[in-house]
C-alpha cells in the first residue's frame, strides 16, 4: 500500500481525544458539550465535547473539561447526547443543477409513462405557448414496460410548447416534436459525435436522445437570467446545510458553453463576498475547451477565506448505464449492437493532461463503464510517464475517477498503482442495480459499484450523491454504503452484498477521504485541535444503529468554519 494512503485507511483508536486543559485552558468562543463525538482522529476516535476559537477546534475531550475553555465564558451548546461527526462531504455534486431542480418540473419517483404525461400536461397549461417546457428525474427501469418514452407521449400534450426531459442519469433527454423541429433534427440528422438519436423502424427520430445528441436541442433554449443562476444557488445551498453538508464538490456543467462554469464563479465569488453564502465549494471546470485553458493558464483559486476552491478540470470519457452510453469491453447484453460510446478523443485529452500536470490542477474524469475504466487509467499512466514528478507543479497530482462504476477486477489494482482515487456515489448502486443485470449480465456485476473491494485495497474512496441525479441526501448514501439495499430494505440477485462497507468506512467516505481528494486533509476531515471546526450533528448514532433507521436520521444543526449555519426548528 503506498504510503500517501496509508494514514487514510490506517485503524483508529480508543479513549478520549487530548488531555485536560494546561494551566492556561483553550480559548474558545464555542463549546459543544454532552455529545458524542466520532472524531476519526488517528490516536482516539471518540470524544464527549469539543472547544472552537472562531473557526478552529482548540481542545477535543471531556465534557467536564471542555467547560474550562475560554475561562469557561464561551457560548455553550449542550448537545444533549447527539452525535457529531466531522462536517459531511459530497464529493460529487451539481451544484446549480440542486437549485434548478427545485425550479423546474422535478420528476423524480414518476411511477411511469402516463404520470408523466400528467405532469407535462399541468405544466404546459400554466405556461404560455413557445414557453420551454423544462424538467429532469424520470427513469423508466421500473415502469411496465420498462422502455424508453418516445415523443408520440408530449406531442399531443405540447404542440406549441418545445418540450425538453432529462433523465435521471443526466446523459439522455426525451423531447417532443415542436423541439426537434427547433434543433433541426429529422431522419437525415447524423449522430454527432459521442451521442445517438435514436430511431424507429422508419428512422424517424423517436424523441430520445443520447448523450452529445442533447446538446442539439439545450443549446436552442433560451438561456436563464442571471437572478435565475443565482436564485438555483442560493436555493441548493440552503437544501445542502439543511442536511448537514459542509461542503460539496461541484462537478461542473456541461453543455453551457466554454466558460459557464467561470460565470458560476463568479456568481458564487460575489454571493461570499455579500456575506450570504456559508457552504464551502471545491469546484471543478469542464474541458477540454477554453474555461479548461483558462484554468490552467491562470492556476488554482482560492477566495472567500477558503470556502471556494477551483482546482480541477472535470472530463467525460463516456455516458451513463442506463442510457447505454458507458463504454463496455464487450456488448450491452440486452442490446448487443452496442458497447456504448466515448465522448472525448484521445487526441485532445492527451496534451491537456500534460499541461495539467504541469500547471498543477487536478484532473477529474467520469468513467462508467469498464472500457472507459481501462482507458482513463491507460490515459492517466500515459500521461503520468510523460510528465515526470520533477517536472510537475505538484509532485502527487491526486487525480480521479469520477464514479468508477464498472470496473474490471483487473483493473481495480491499477487505482493504487498510479495513486487514482475513486470517487463513487452508493446510491447509484441501489438505483442501478434493478437495471444493470439486464445490461451488463452477471459475470461484469462481479465489477460493478465494488466500493469494498477499493478500501481493502487501501485506496480513500471519496463518497458523494450525482445530486441530481440522485436525491443528495447524505443519509441515503451512508445507507447504501453500508446496507446495499433499496430504500425499502429490498436487495436482488447479483447485487453482491460483499461489496457493503462497514460504519466506520462509510464514514470516511463523506468525510476524511474526500477531504483528502480535495488536499485539504490537513484542514477538516475529522474532529482534532488546529482543524477547521466543519462539524455535522445527527439525531442519532449512525455507527450503531440499526440500518433502517439510518434513513430516519437527520441533520441537527450545521457548522462551517465554527458558525452555526443551520439548526433543524
Amino acid at each position: 500500500m503506498p504510503g500517501k494512503f496509508a494514514v487514510l485507511v490506517g485503524l483508529v483508536g480508543s479513549g478520549l481525544v487530548g488531555a485536560a486543559p494546561a494551566d492556561s485552558p483553550p480559548p474558545a468562543t464555542l463549546v459543544l458539550t454532552n455529545a458524542n463525538v466520532h472524531t476519526l482522529a488517528e490516536k482516539s476516535a471518540h470524544a464527549q465535547a469539543l472547544c472552537i476559537d472562531r473557526d478552529r477546534i482548540t481542545f477535543v475531550g471531556s465534557s467536564r473539561e471542555a467547560s474550562q475553555c475560554g475561562g469557561g465564558k464561551a457560548r455553550t451548546i449542550d448537545l444533549r447526547g447527539a452525535t457529531v461527526v466531522p462536517g459531511w462531504i459530497d464529493a460529487h455534486y451539481h451544484l446549480s443543477g440542486v437549485g434548478w431542480r427545485e425550479m423546474r418540473l422535478n420528476l423524480e419517483g414518476t411511477p411511469g409513462a402516463a404520470a408523466m404525461a400528467q405532469a407535462v400536461r399541468e405544466h404546459v397549461a400554466k405556461s404560455r405557448p413557445g414557453d420551454w417546457i423544462v424538467g429532469r428525474g424520470w427513469i423508466e427501469t421500473h415502469w411496465k414496460p420498462a422502455a424508453f418514452p418516445t415523443r408520440a407521449l408530449l406531442d399531443p400534450l405540447s404542440p406549441q410548447n418545445p418540450v425538453i426531459l432529462e433523465r435521471a442519469d443526466g446523459h439522455a433527454s426525451l423531447v417532443n416534436s415542436a423541439a426537434l423541429k427547433l434543433a433541426g433534427i429529422d431522419a437525415s440528422t447524423k449522430d454527432p459525435a459521442g451521442g445517438r438519436i435514436l430511431r424507429d423502424e422508419k428512422g424517424e427520430p423517436t424523441g430520445m436522445l443520447i448523450d452529445r445528441a442533447v446538446d442539439l436541442v439545450s443549446e436552442r433554449m433560451p438561456r436563464p437570467t442571471e437572478e435565475q443562476e443565482r436564485q438555483a444557488l442560493k436555493l441548493a445551498e440552503e437544501r445542502s446545510l439543511s442536511l448537514g453538508l459542509t461542503m460539496i464538490q461541484d462537478a461542473g456543467r456541461t453543455g453551457e458553453g466554454e466558460y459557464a462554469d467561470f460565470a458560476e464563479i463568479d456568481r458564487l465569488r460575489a454571493l461570499y463576498r455579500a456575506g450570504s453564502y456559508r457552504l464551502r465549494v471545491y469546484k471543478s471546470v469542464v474541458g477540454p475547451g477554453a474555461g479548461a485553458e483558462k484554468l490552467m493558464r491562470e492556476g488554482a483559486l482560492q477566495d472567500a477565506d477558503g470556502r471556494l476552491t477551483v482546482r480541477t478540470i472535470k472530463l467525460q470519457i463516456d455516458g451513463a448505464l442506463g442510457s447505454r452510453g458507458a463504454a463496455l469491453l464487450e456488448p450491452y447484453s440486452d442490446e448487443p449492437s452496442t458497447r456504448g460510446l466515448f465522448r472525448i478523443d484521445d487526441a485532445t485529452l492527451q496534451p491537456l493532461l500534460a499541461a495539467a500536470l504541469r500547471s498543477g490542477i487536478q484532473v477529474e474524469a467520469h468513467a462508467i463503464g469498464d472500457l472507459a475504466n481501462r482507458h482513463t487509467l491507460d490515459l492517466f499512466q500515459a500521461a503520468f510517464r510523460a510528465v515526470p514528478p520533477a517536472e510537475r507543479k505538484v509532485a502527487d497530482p491526486r487525480w480521479r475517477i469520477e464514479h468508477a462504476q464498472v470496473v474490471n477486477p483487473a483493473d481495480r489494482i491499477r487505482f493504487r498503482e498510479l495513486g487514482v482515487i475513486p470517487s463513487m456515489q452508493p446510491s447509484h448502486a441501489i438505483s442501478d442495480l434493478y437495471f444493470a443485470p439486464a445490461r451488463l449480465g452477471p459475470k461484469r456485476l462481479e465489477g460493478a459499484y465494488s466500493w469494498r473491494s477499493f478500501v481493502e485495497l487501501g485506496l480513500p474512496v471519496a463518497g458523494g450523491s450525482d445530486a441530481p441525479v440522485e436525491r443528495g441526501e447524505p443519509m441515503i448514501e451512508y445507507y447504501a454504503a453500508v446496507a446495499r439495499k433499496d430504500l425499502e430494505g429490498r436487495s436482488g440477485e447479483g447485487w453482491h452484498p460483499e461489496q457493503a462497507v462497514n460504519r466506520l468506512d462509510a464514514l470516511r467516505m463523506f468525510t476524511m477521504w474526500p477531504a483528502y481528494a480535495a488536499f485539504q486533509e490537513k484542514e477538516r476531515g475529522s474532529i482534532e485541535p488546529g482543524k477547521v471546526a466543519d462539524l455535522t450533528v445527527l439525531s442519532a448514532d449512525i455507527l450503531e444503529i440499526p440500518a433502517p433507521q439510518i434513513l430516519e436520521t437527520r441533520a441537527l444543526m450545521t457548522i462551517v468554519g465554527g458558525e452555526v449555519v443551520y439548526r433543524a426548528p
